[in-house]
């Protein structure tokens, strides 16, 4: 019972609002703002149960179009087209149903006058005074904006009354709606096809404008839905038009004159034939149109362009209207299908079983076929500009020979009209070429990225920089959206070797309608951390002092915590956020010598030939590791196993969890300096010269790679290839498998004391005081860094990332390089005491800190470590 109540009620505020004008309308709902309510759900249910709600297939529509077009929802209800497309989208209603509404009377809404490019009326032309809302619709669009108006067709009395009333007001139909289509939306994405075979299947009629006071009285019968007057037609009783519409008689020069001056859009068998030669084709397929329920209507404007509607009577839901600057009374005939014409017409776009004539007859008089003419360039210019055609350099009067000149250029053939264009191009000035590229050039902009399907989009994007894509963010709002896609940004961070997101507690929003991307934030962070190490302000360091005046032998850092190690038999564990000494490891009984460190876990090598597994967070002393017989001069850290090199000759590989001994590796016969483990394999490089592959769980020799002809002091494993360095001047790269030499790589001049190698870059440091970036693969030596401004000294350590190279040296400086260029970027360290006596013994570096141990030989610089910070603010 309160359904059919309700239902009563809609039904009864829908009749108040048809025969009420919209200001009583607004009155309505504000006396009694449930009733709104009432008529919004009434009509929820309604549109509920119909095959298709209007609102979508305009929708579907704004789509399509441009982001950057501003549109005017006149009647919005729940506001669906404004949170469905990205355009800009100004809501209009007499109450609001969301917080995008803007309440007013549709007939005098709050917008500058030609502010908007599309205008939408769905389901919400009522009222009483119809000619004042499309009048401010009119007010509102810019020049060539476009109507979109979705109706019940039962609502109109006659359709053709509203479009000829429209065409009073300065609207044009564009609606082209061809058998053979699905849908309208199908023939908007080929308007150009389309409208060239409209011309070729649309009976057209040319009128003129008879001048007139009482115009605008006029123009409203048409508008009223209720109203019973006549309208301006195009009826066999032509002498009998009660309207400022009449059709050209002849010998007025009209295009339209002629016989064809009796055909009507209300008696739809006196169909006016376009030519002799087509007439007996047209008679039997008029017989077919009869079965069909259209209408067709076309106009001929004054600036000579030709427009074109076509319409079912059965078509439910939207016609499409766009506004003109002369307007013309839309004369609506029946259709005549004919042969595919000589032009070779896009065959897709015709009726099945319907041809063309060939060479249909473009003006209405009897007489032979002619060659119904094509779009002209002038025709898109002056659509695009959306006013009347005009001289573009009015300061010049045209010859007396140019008309002549024109109508011969018109009478040649395409081809000929090409060789024409060809010859005059050759006779033209460079600046009459420019300005013909000045007009040409911008009308086939196209913003084709705002017109592709979004994926397409996003993978055309994908090619841009990261610089490019920000860049392009700034063209249009759309544009700005499909620039903040995550998935766009993760792929650009992927490519920078940024792997995870930046997840913000808060996310920002960047305007209403969506979000700043997590991997674009990561990424922009990483940007400007990587532009803080090449050119940001270098704060004051930290500076960790500790270790008195003895040397730092090792150095990790791993998170926020530091440990270093020292000849004076301790280890001390820092914060790299406060400086603080958090922890000293005391227990060793000769000088820490080698490192390694995971999390809280932390090893140490001493010359009182032991190993001790600690604890960072306690201090404790987990494990005393026994066995070596000589100092722990190396050892490498792989999950829960480390292996150690000594001056004793052998490796042992330890369980840190149990500190039990598992295997002994013996084999070289001179002191280990270096060794690297992966889980499992070893190698390991000795003062014998040799480097040795090992299989600990056999604790088997699998290869001995000899070739150097000097001691081995340093290594690198990626599983696949080795690399040693030695005292040779010479590095040479191994196959693991093999044992073959891949490549020997010269050029440093003394010992190779440090290098460190990612996928196939490898990065060397020399006592040459240079520092070399080379490829594995090839053996090619990218990059030599040097110049004025390298090292003085021996190169102590270095660091890479996928940009920067980060070298320290006995010169007491701490130098910043360009991976890519080997350019010199800028001192990051530079010790008062460089030269000397000053030492930058070792260096580590995260991807926001750098952490270095200083100190000097004889005195002349305290031992301490300095905390370089090179972060962005979050806020």
């Amino acid at each position: 019972m309160e359904e059919r109540l309700l239902s009563a009620r809609f039904r009864y505020i829908n009749q108040q609002l048809y025969t009420s004008s919209s200001q009583e309308a607004v009155k309505l709902f504000q006396n009694d703002p449930e009733a709104f309510q009432i008529y919004h759900r009434g009509f929820a249910q309604q549109v509920g149960r119909w095959p298709e709600n209007p609102v979508d297939r305009i929708i579907r529509y704004l789509r399509k179009r441009p982001a950057s077009l501003v549109v005017a929802d006149f009647g919005c209800g729940d506001c669906k087209i404004a949170s469905s497309v990205r355009n800009k989208v100004h809501s209009f209603d007499l109450v609001p149903l969301s917080p995008l509404v803007t309440v007013c009377d549709m007939a005098k809404v709050p917008l500058e006058a030609e502010s908007v490019d599309v205008a939408v009326f769905c389901l919400a032309l009522m009222g009483t005074n119809l000619q004042e809302i499309l009048e401010e619709a009119n007010r509102v669009l810019k020049q060539g904006g476009t109507l979109l108006v979705a109706e019940v067709a039962s609502r109109f009395e006659d359709i053709r009354a509203f479009m000829s009333a429209m065409a009073q007001l300065g609207f044009k139909s564009v609606s082209k709606e061809l058998k053979g289509f699905s849908s309208l939306d199908d023939l908007l994405h080929v308007k150009g096809i389309t409208t060239r075979i409209l011309e070729l299947n649309s009976q057209r009629m040319t009128c003129r404008r008879r001048p007139s006071s009482e115009e605008a009285a006029r123009v409203s019968p048409g508008l009223q839905r209720d109203s019973k007057a006549p309208v301006p037609q195009a009826a066999a009783e032509e002498e009998d038009v009660s309207g400022p519409w009449e059709p050209e008689r002849a010998g007025e020069g009209s295009p339209g004159s002629g016989p064809e001056a009796n055909g009507s859009c209300g008696q739809e068998e006196q169909e006016p034939v376009s030519s002799t030669a087509c007439g007996e084709q047209e008679q039997e397929e008029e017989e077919e149109e009869e079965e069909e329920e259209g209408s067709c209507c076309s106009e001929e404007g004054e600036d000579g362009s030709n427009v074109y509607f076509y319409y079912t009577i059965g078509e439910r839901w939207i016609d499409y209207l766009q506004r003109t600057e002369d307007g013309g009374l839309l004369r609506h005939v029946r259709p005549k299908m004919k042969r595919k014409s000589e032009n070779g017409l896009d065959g897709r776009a015709l009726s099945p079983g319907k041809k063309l004539c060939k060479g249909s007859e473009y003006s209405r008089t009897l007489g032979p076929c002619m060659p119904s003419p094509t779009t002209t360039f002038g025709d898109l210019r002056n659509a695009k500009a959306g006013q009347a055609r005009r001289r573009r350099i009015p300061s010049v009067a045209p010859p007396p020979e140019l008309q002549d000149w024109l109508r011969t250029f018109q009478r040649w053939s395409g081809p000929e009209k090409l060789l024409a264009l060809d010859e005059l191009i050759d006779r033209c000035e460079p600046s009459q070429i420019k300005y013909m590229m000045q007009v040409i050039e911008p009308q086939f902009q196209r913003d084709f990225i705002s017109l592709l399907p979004k994926e397409l989009a996003l993978y055309v994007l994908s090619f841009l920089e990261p610089r490019d894509l920000l860049r392009a963010a700034q063209t249009c709002r759309y544009w700005r959206v499909l620039a903040e896609d995550n998935l766009l940004w993760r792929e650009k961070c992927r490519e920078e070797g940024i792997e995870e997101p930046l997840n913000l507690r808060k996310r920002r929003l960047l305007s209403p309608g969506f979000m700043y991307s997590p991997w674009k934030f990561a990424f922009m962070r990483q940007h400007k951390i990587d532009m803080n190490w090449r050119s940001g302000e270098l704060k004051a360091p930290k500076v960790l002092k500790g270790h008195d005046d003895h040397v730092i032998t090792c150095l990790q850092f791993c998170g926020n915590r530091i440990v270093s190690g020292s000849d004076d038999n301790t280890l001390k564990v820092w914060s790299a956020v406060t400086g603080e000494c958090v922890q000293t490891l005391v227990g060793h009984t000769g000088g820490v010598w080698s490192s390694q460190m995971r999390d809280s876990i932390v090893i140490s090598g001493s010359t009182d030939r032991t190993l001790k597994v600690w604890n960072a967070d306690t201090g404790e002393c987990v494990h005393t590791l026994y066995g070596h017989t000589s100092t722990v001069r190396c050892m490498h850290l792989h999950g829960n196993r480390v292996v150690s090199g000594s001056r004793d000759a052998t490796l042992r590989l330890w369980d840190i969890e149990t500190g039990q001994c598992l295997h002994v590796l013996m084999g070289h016969v001179a002191a280990v300096r270096c060794v690297q483990y992966d889980g499992h394999k070893v190698v390991s490089g000795a003062y014998d010269y040799t480097v040795k592959v090992w299989d600990p769980e056999s604790e088997s020799c699998t290869h001995t790679l000899q070739g150097h002809t000097n001691r081995v002091y340093s290594l690198q494993f990626d599983g696949t290839h080795i690399v040693s360095g030695s005292l040779d001047t010479s590095i040479r790269v191994w196959d693991v498998e093999s044992g073959n030499c891949l490549h020997t790589l010269m050029g440093h001049q003394s010992l190779t004391s440090g290098m460190e190698l990612r996928d196939n870059i490898l990065v060397s440091g020399n006592a040459d005081s240079t520092v070399k970036i080379w490829d594995i693969k090839t053996g090619q030596c990218l990059q030599t860094l040097q110049g004025p401004s390298k090292h003085q000294s021996a190169v102590t350590c270095l660091q890479f990332s996928s940009k920067f190279v980060v070298t320290s040296s006995d010169d007491g400086t701490v130098k910043l390089w360009d991976l890519k260029t080997g350019e010199f970027v800028r001192n990051l360290v530079a010790l008062e005491s460089g030269g000397s006596g000053g030492v930058v013994w070792r260096i580590r570096a995260s991807n926001t800190k750098l952490v270095c141990a200083v100190g000097s030989r004889n005195g002349t610089e305290e031992t301490k470590l300095l905390v370089l910070d090179f972060d962005v603010d979050l806020k």
